[in-house]
């Protein structure tokens, strides 16, 4: 059948996908798995459920939750009567929370369990819709999802009857979902999907993965982030099971337990993946220890397809057997296929997860490109490592005169939700939607994204700094967890530097050195040696105005839940120049 609305991929898997793992995750301590039949039947039933209550098309309704079958089954349901679905982020603040709730006008929002519940408590009371709440988890005192699945067993044939006809006046080009940017700079902007955005991303998708039904995929990106949910649909559509990862420590754990055939990441997952695979190498000794490392420096020069000759290719041999067959091992022993997008992912990790047998299906969009504008394939002429890969079908990209990427095709949204003001900022005469993001094409397909438009800054000196590339460079040392780079408008560039605090409690234990606490640690002389010496190294693969003039360390781990991150783990810029304005300010005293 041919897939046209989001919800039609409930009938796909009722023609052509019976199986008992369609969607699973862990619930204490074991997996539960919903089939083909408990996904339809809990879809419509919810649906059925929606209707008695008085819900109808245009109506919204927030989903605050991690992972799991039940975001599907609420999300088919809404979707099949025209309900507009919110997800949201699990990490976001009481303000944030509050704005989205009043500025999206929800009628209904659904919470996953007591903890989270606890945690918007004072929003929900702020926008005064206690009395709307419902938990998946049963939760003393609140209103339970399975109320209205049970309403919806109880409905009426013309209830019933409604749906169906629903269905069939839905078209692909009707607003289907509200998705809040995770607001790096500011206020979040409600982008407004429609069908036809999603499912022809999403088809586009599945061409590049090829899964198939007998795959198992391990989802690890939010459901509510519209990477995720289109590896959501796009797994869906080909039949593959999905398993829903616990949360960001179990992933290891839980591709033991399930061993996948894929996964989706960002970029920050896979580099604490690799992080943690070359401190395992650093504590071998002797061979094994020279092997290791001889493997990775192999892996760090892979081009694929044998571009590097017959005889790399042999030492690759040896290095898999040897090596990078036991990371596989580490991931399952089954992973072929990673997708990843969300930001900017450091060449060197595509390079060497390739050369381990493990391919990176690097990816570029936006939330406004539902999301895929371009991704690299696995096929020979279809691939280039470095590169965000070649356009998606049906899409079409130019690059404007100051470098800025345009982007025009299904996947360009609607608009911003109650902002046309900004909604007409983003496209110009001729139609083309404007990303905000600089780069340029080689080898007349592959696009190359080197910085968001707006965090490129001037030095006094006139010269430009993208700091994402510069970023990126420095993040390749073990010592460095985050990095921003700074000083718009002054005469060099500097940085601060977040560092790798799980690295230095295994470097002061081999030491045996001890620290009362992270500010001792940061001042320590040994340490600032390092990296002072660090800083150098990697400068030198700079040209001489993009080199760290200065940096200094902060005691602070950077997270989303202390704001210097996103919920997708990008650097919030405002918020840590504010944060840490004294240090900025001490860094430039004259």
């Amino acid at each position: 059948m041919k897939i046209l609305r989001t919800f039609d991929l409930l009938e796909r898997f009722r023609e052509n996908y019976i199986k008992d793992d369609v969607l699973c995750f862990k619930k204490n301590g074991t997996w539960m798995k919903f089939s083909t039949r408990d996904y339809i039947d809990y879809s419509y039933n919810f649906c059925y459920g929606l209707c008695e209550s008085g819900f109808k098309k245009g109506d919204k309704i927030i989903t605050v939750t991690a992972n799991r079958p039940e975001w599907n089954f609420v999300d088919m349901g809404m979707s099949m009567i025209g309900i507009i679905h919110v997800p949201v982020f699990t990490s976001l603040s009481t303000q944030e929370f509050e704005f989205i709730i009043k500025n999206s006008g929800a009628g209904m929002i659904l919470i996953s369990d007591k903890k989270l519940y606890k945690c918007m408590l004072q929003a929900l009371t702020n926008a005064g819709v206690t009395d709307r709440v419902f938990t998946f988890d049963i939760v003393e005192g609140v209103k339970n999802w399975l109320e209205i699945v049970e309403k919806g067993k109880r409905c009426s044939e013309k209830t019933k009857e409604y749906v169906e006809k629903e269905k069939t006046l839905i078209r692909s080009e009707d607003f289907a979902t509200l998705i809040y940017t995770s607001g790096t700079t500011g206020k979040s902007k409600g982008v407004m999907l429609s069908h036809k955005n999603m499912v022809s991303n999403f088809l586009s998708a599945a061409s590049v993965f090829k899964l198939c039904p007998s795959d198992k995929y391990l989802s690890i990106l939010p459901l509510c982030h519209v990477g995720g949910r289109m590896g959501n649909y796009q797994t869906q559509y080909s039949g593959c099971s999905i398993y829903y990862a616990e949360n960001m420590g179990t992933i290891a754990v839980n591709m033991q337990e399930i061993k996948p055939d894929g996964f989706d990441a960002v970029p920050r997952v896979l580099e604490k993946f690799y992080d943690v695979i070359i401190s395992k190498g650093k504590n071998l000794t002797g061979i094994k220890k020279s092997l290791f490392f001889w493997a990775v420096d192999l892996g760090l020069k892979y081009n694929p397809f044998g571009e590097n000759g017959w005889i790399y290719e042999q030492k690759l041999k040896i290095a898999d057997k040897l090596i990078f067959s036991k990371w596989r091992h580490a991931l399952g022993d089954k992973v072929r296929i990673v997708g990843c997008g969300g930001a900017s992912l450091q060449p060197r990790l595509e390079r060497i997860f390739w050369a381990a047998g493990i391919k990176i299906i690097n990816m570029y969009g936006l939330t406004e490109t539902s999301p895929i504008i371009t991704i690299n394939r696995v096929e020979k002429g279809k691939v280039k490592l470095g590169s965000v890969g070649m356009v998606i079908e049906d899409v079409e990209i130019k690059i404007a005169d100051d470098g800025e990427i345009l982007c025009k095709g299904p996947n360009v949204m609607i608009g911003y939700y109650n902002d046309p003001d900004l909604t007409k900022s983003v496209f110009d005469e001729e139609g083309w939607f404007h990303t905000g993001d600089i780069g340029h094409i080689e080898d007349e397909k592959f696009l190359m994204v080197t910085d968001r438009k707006k965090e490129i800054f001037k030095l006094s000196n006139g010269k430009f700094i993208a700091p994402q590339i510069i970023e990126n460079i420095f993040k390749e040392s073990p010592l460095i967890d985050q990095l921003m780079v700074i000083g718009e408008n002054e005469k060099f560039a500097s940085a601060l530097i977040s560092p790798n605090f799980k690295y230095f409690n295994d470097w002061k234990r081999s030491k045996n050195i001890s620290f009362a606490d992270n500010e001792e640690l940061i001042q320590n002389s040994q340490i600032q040696s390092l990296f002072s010496a660090d800083v150098e190294k990697f400068n030198k693969r700079l040209n001489p105005h993009e080199r760290i003039n200065r940096y200094r360390l902060v005691k602070d781990e950077w997270s989303p839940a202390s704001g210097e991150l996103s919920a997708t783990l990008k650097l919030r810029r405002q918020y840590i120049q504010e944060k840490y304005k004294a240090i900025v300010t001490q860094v430039y005293m004259k």
